[in-house]
């Protein structure tokens, strides 16, 4: 039993004693203050003893809030080195694809021209007649001019490049030509990306350099030659042909090569596993 509620029984019995017994030496108002003060006591005890069972439950909610978000921190922690696994990964892969392209680039630029004589003559006759088209006859490769054939910023072929393409697929679509496969390769000067509108489509001038080899293969494609003998690579800004010091040198880092290669050259080829190797 409560203490309150002994004070108020010990009073209440005291008042029927004093009733009795007729007992006059304690007034009236002095019980009845008693037995208030007893009531105020016990509601008081009441008012702790819910607090106390409020406070418990808080404390219950908040101990399982915490274990809850211990658990989601370990679930990121998880998710994070998943991340980063992955990432090593990417970047592994990245890097062997990388040093293969930069292997076959250099093969091609020490090897001797595959063409035969007569599409060698072609392609030093349409130079000739294309002041923005180089071509070098001891190693067979082809340049274009990114300033003349691409707006700045776009990846778009401009149409009055069109022509020169035709003729360009024309000649491998002929004689021994027809044999041999080619490697496009998108190069940019050092100038970083500014536009909102540019980069939405081309992040980075890797990625700029990429599209428009990309979009070279689609043109020559449309012009006949075959997908299965073409190969893409984007270098960005990352195999300048001069240091990027002013615009002249800039001008003539923009530019798309074409590689014509051998008809053993491999562009991609799979392993049993079908996979790229």
């Amino acid at each position: 039993m409560s203490s309150p509620l002994r004070i108020m029984m010990f009073c209440a019995v005291g008042a029927m004693a004093f009733s009795h017994s007729g007992c006059t030496a304690v007034p009236r108002n002095q019980l009845s203050q008693s037995q208030n003060r007893a009531r105020q006591l016990y509601e008081q005890n009441q008012a702790l003893a819910a607090d106390r069972q409020q406070i418990h439950n808080q404390a219950a909610s908040l101990a399982a809030q915490q274990q809850q978000l211990e658990q989601e921190l370990q679930a990121l922690r998880m998710a994070k080195q998943t991340d980063e696994q992955l990432l090593v990964s990417a970047q592994s892969e990245r890097d062997k694809l990388r040093s293969r392209y930069t292997n076959l680039l250099d093969t091609t630029r020490n090897a001797t021209n595959p063409l035969s004589a007569e599409s060698t003559r072609q392609f030093q006759d349409l130079a000739r007649r294309y002041p923005n088209f180089e071509f070098d006859p001891q190693t067979g490769v082809s340049k274009f001019h990114s300033d003349v054939w691409f707006s700045s910023g776009s990846a778009e072929v401009q149409k009055n490049s069109q022509e020169l393409l035709t003729e360009f697929s024309n000649i491998l679509n002929q004689g021994d030509a027809q044999d041999l496969n080619i490697l496009v390769v998108g190069h940019t000067d050092d100038r970083r990306i500014a536009k909102a509108s540019t980069k939405s489509k081309h992040p980075s001038n890797l990625h700029l350099s990429a599209h428009r080899a990309i979009n070279v293969c689609d043109s020559l494609a449309k012009h006949g030659l075959r997908r299965e003998r073409m190969g893409i690579a984007g270098y960005g800004p990352y195999q300048p042909l001069a240091p990027n010091k002013d615009n002249e040198s800039r001008q003539k880092n923009r530019r798309v090569e074409i590689f014509v290669l051998a008809p053993n050259a491999p562009i991609a080829s799979l392993s049993s596993g079908n996979g790229i190797q």
